[in-house]
């Protein structure tokens, strides 16, 4: 019992830190009070006022457009929000380089989450799909961009899986990885406590959900101002990050009382780090003949997703532009200036040499078979 009450503790420590909330995010945007659809206290508050598209299963999913006029731009992107996040996030792109550009951005709520419905077979695949029809019916066209944020990184790498015909270039941001992708060499994750950590999360997940419900809201487990100051999830440069945003609401144990908020996270969470479809490092070059490109973007101080993970997964594959913020944690995208660089790479191919990665002798790494992966 101890030892699952330690975990626990813990579960609940890195829960609280490496997600961004509906509510956050819509502070982010003039702190807007809109609340999800599918609460039952709905009709006692505020109705849907997003735009929404109605899916083939009958699901909607809402979404907002930013930028230049679809229909004048050069550049179409998708954003992919992260774990307990929403469209409503803010992607911190000049108006004067969408402007210069040409850049229309969409982005939209994740099923479940904001103000579009839940999925109850949420997959990886269903994920890409969703994707793809929001893009059709909202003629796009036949070719996008998509970038990813962190959770958001597994429907990222769903579109390479199914749909690379209708990729014109993808990003990845501090994206999530899955400890059970069969490629990750057991050396290099078996001794990493958040490995273990998101082990003990999905068993709680699938089998005791209650008590995981119960536990995430007792009055005496630390406040989320206390985990958004723990350097054991967040860096200085995160943390200085936090001291400019409201924090977490979303994450409040009030907020994780109802029960539509705390489902929508364990559904998440489970998808994004329960037996993969596919595993991503045996994917294929989606624009062998150098159309357009695929880029990582890393903190190589991230607390949530260690950096020599991700340059494992760039070494597998090569085709990857790897690009590491030396200082910077898992809130990367919420750095000055570095949205302007992810586009203009992602767009323009143009590289920031401050962003190219550290030589990978700096990591000590237990198994030396695998040091060929890690070269800059």
């Amino acid at each position: 019992m101890k030892r699952i009450r330690h975990h626990l503790k813990l579960l609940t420590e890195i829960q609280k830190d490496q997600n961004q909330t509906q509510k956050l995010c819509r502070c982010f945007c003039q702190g807007s009070n809109i609340v999800s659809p599918n609460r039952s206290d709905q009709s006692d508050d505020l109705a849907v006022v997003s735009p929404r598209i109605k899916l083939r299963d009958g699901r909607h999913l809402a979404y907002i457009e930013r930028g230049v006029p679809k229909d004048i731009a050069q550049y179409k992107i998708i954003i992919v929000h992260g774990f307990g996040s929403s469209k409503e996030m803010n992607f911190l792109a000049p108006q004067e380089l969408i402007d210069e550009l040409g850049i229309y951005l969409l982005q939209y709520d994740r099923a479940g989450y904001g103000e579009s419905d839940p999925n109850p077979k949420r997959s990886l695949k269903s994920e890409a799909l969703d994707i793809k029809e929001l893009a059709d019916q909202l003629d796009i066209g036949q070719q996008f961009y998509v970038i990813g944020v962190s959770m958001g990184s597994y429907a990222t790498w769903s579109c390479l899986k199914y749909l690379p015909h209708r990729l014109a270039g993808l990003a990845l941001i501090a994206p999530v990885i899955n400890y059970r992708w069969p490629s990750l060499p057991g050396s290099l994750i078996r001794e990493d406590y958040r490995r273990k950590l998101v082990h003990w999360a999905m068993l709680l997940a699938k089998y005791c959900p209650r008590l995981l419900h119960w536990w995430v809201t007792q009055k005496w487990l630390p406040s989320t101002a206390v985990i958004e100051k723990n350097p054991a999830f967040f860096n200085k440069s995160d943390i200085d990050i936090l001291k400019t945003i409201p924090g977490f609401p979303m994450l409040s144990k009030d907020s994780l009382r109802e029960q539509v908020v705390f489902d929508t996270l364990r559904h998440d969470w489970r998808v994004a780090f329960g037996k993969w479809e596919f595993d991503p490092l045996n994917l294929s070059n989606p624009f062998p003949h150098n159309r357009s490109s695929v880029h990582i973007w890393h903190g190589y101080e991230d607390k949530v997703v260690p950096s020599q993970l991700q340059r494992f997964v760039s070494g597998k594959l090569p085709w990857i532009h790897y690009h590491e913020v030396p200082d910077g944690g898992h809130l990367i995208v919420y750095y000055k200036g570095l949205c302007e660089s992810i586009l203009r790479s992602l767009l323009l191919g143009q590289e920031n040499l401050a962003y190219r990665p550290r030589p990978p002798a700096l990591f000590a790494l237990s198994a030396a078979a695998d040091d060929k992966c890690f070269e800059p």
